[in-house]
């Protein structure tokens, strides 16, 4: 299965758009510091939204075949960069917190969580040599 990305640069600082397959844009900015207008996220940023957003549609599945009510669900992505070589950043940790609300029961969660993260988030796979990934969550 092949996916496409394209990536678009919108003026001369370092501003960039990319589009999906489907049409789909978002933006992506340097920061000032190399010319950038902060308009967008950065590339590692984006990097920390996709494992958010990979397993949240993970967990909602999961939990939807489980009959769980989900009434809302907020992921807070926060990482730890570490320079390798004096060259590139790597994410030494990244830590995930899940808030979900609705008639959830917690070892489900959990679980569903679990399977996201270790098993079927291709997002997560793809960080895990360079990055040691941790969740929790809570349930309002």
């Amino acid at each position: 299965m092949n996916t496409e990305v394209k990536v678009n640069w919108l003026s001369n600082n370092q501003h960039f758009e990319a589009i999906n397959e489907e049409g789909g844009k978002i933006r992506m900015d340097g920061s000032t510091s190399i010319g950038g207008l902060e308009g967008g996220m950065s590339p590692l940023q984006l990097l920390l939204a996709g494992v958010g957003g990979c397993s949240s549609i993970d967990v909602l599945a999961i939990l939807e075949k489980q009959k769980q009510e989900v009434r809302d669900l907020k992921v807070q992505v926060q990482a730890d960069k570490q320079r390798v070589n004096n060259s590139y950043s790597v994410f030494k940790t990244i830590h995930l917190h899940f808030e979900l609300k609705g008639d959830l029961d917690a070892k489900k969660v959990e679980r569903a969580i679990s399977l996201s993260i270790e098993k079927y988030c291709s997002v997560s796979k793809a960080l895990e040599k360079d990055s040691e990934i941790t969740y929790d969550f809570i349930i309002k």
